[in-house]
């Protein structure tokens, strides 16, 4: 009983430990972003005087809230788009025979392979020659060819492993395509979209390099990733209003989260059996 005992606690305190050294990082970005001492890099533990004048100044001097929006645009478009064409494709690619099918799947699979920093120049190419430069739609066009090789690829073997009886089943009961992908095939995928949803999400809240090189100086459609470096100086930072948009910038991924793992739950538990 007392060797039970001694692995418990020892797995409690291993427990306890990983979760501080988790969360410590978030803990010391909100603690400072309300310390009006840690502008001037005088963070601590426990803020000595509470202030709430970092977030305003970010929203009133900073224009915080115009980047929110940019970068809320920017990834619900690619949320949205890079789910339902990666899902299409996937369903091309895992259920139907074609010409070059083989080829497809390793080009798809070769995208990955290639680090995104290769791909700065060529996209910013591309992207320029379709007169997208400066513009939120080009960036969406870039997040986009990064996000459906990993969708499409993991959706395949989401869609591979619904069995062909359930389509069969629900034809033979007389439902046409459409009602055989609501009912059976989108419940039994929808895990692996959620997933793939989080990617695309995260990639497009979060990403710098694409955003600072095809926006350029076109400040009014910067994102939230390319506003946080205007509180970097080039001789000292504002350490307060750096934390204050980063727990800004926090909020809605967490928020997103909580919303995907709803989903994904009634996702891995819904069925497509009839009865």
């Amino acid at each position: 009983m007392s060797r039970k005992l001694r692995g418990s606690v020892l797995r409690g305190v291993l427990g306890t430990l990983l979760a501080v050294f988790t969360l410590f990082p978030v803990y010391w970005m909100l603690m400072s972003a309300v310390d009006k001492r840690a502008s001037s890099g005088g963070q601590s533990l426990v803020p000595r005087e509470f202030t709430l004048d970092n977030f305003v100044m970010i929203f009133e001097q900073g224009r915080f809230g115009v980047f929110l929006m940019n970068s809320l645009l920017v990834a619900v478009i690619v949320v949205l788009a890079s789910g339902a064409l990666s899902l299409f494709a996937s369903i091309a690619v895992a259920r139907f025979r074609f010409k070059f099918r083989t080829a497809v799947l390793f080009l798809i699979l070769a995208v990955q392979m290639v680090p995104l920093e290769v791909l700065v120049i060529p996209l910013f190419v591309q992207v320029r020659d379709i007169g997208l430069l400066g513009q939120l739609s080009g960036l969406v066009v870039v997040y986009l060819a990064i996000s459906l090789p990993f969708g499409i690829w993991m959706l395949r073997g989401f869609v591979a492993a619904v069995p062909v009886e359930l389509e069969e089943a629900a034809y033979l009961d007389g439902a046409s395509w459409w009602r055989m992908f609501r009912s059976v095939m989108f419940p039994l995928v929808m895990p692996g979209l959620v997933a793939t949803s989080i990617f695309s999400f995260i990639t497009a809240w979060n990403e710098f390099i694409f955003a600072m090189t095809l926006l350029g100086g076109n400040t009014q459609n910067y994102t939230v990733a390319i506003g946080l470096k205007q509180f970097f100086g080039e001789h000292s930072n504002d350490w307060g209003a750096v934390m204050a948009a980063s727990t800004v910038i926090t909020i809605p991924v967490m928020i997103f989260f909580v919303l995907v793992q709803r989903r994904l739950s009634e996702g891995l538990v819904a069925g497509a059996v009839k009865g």
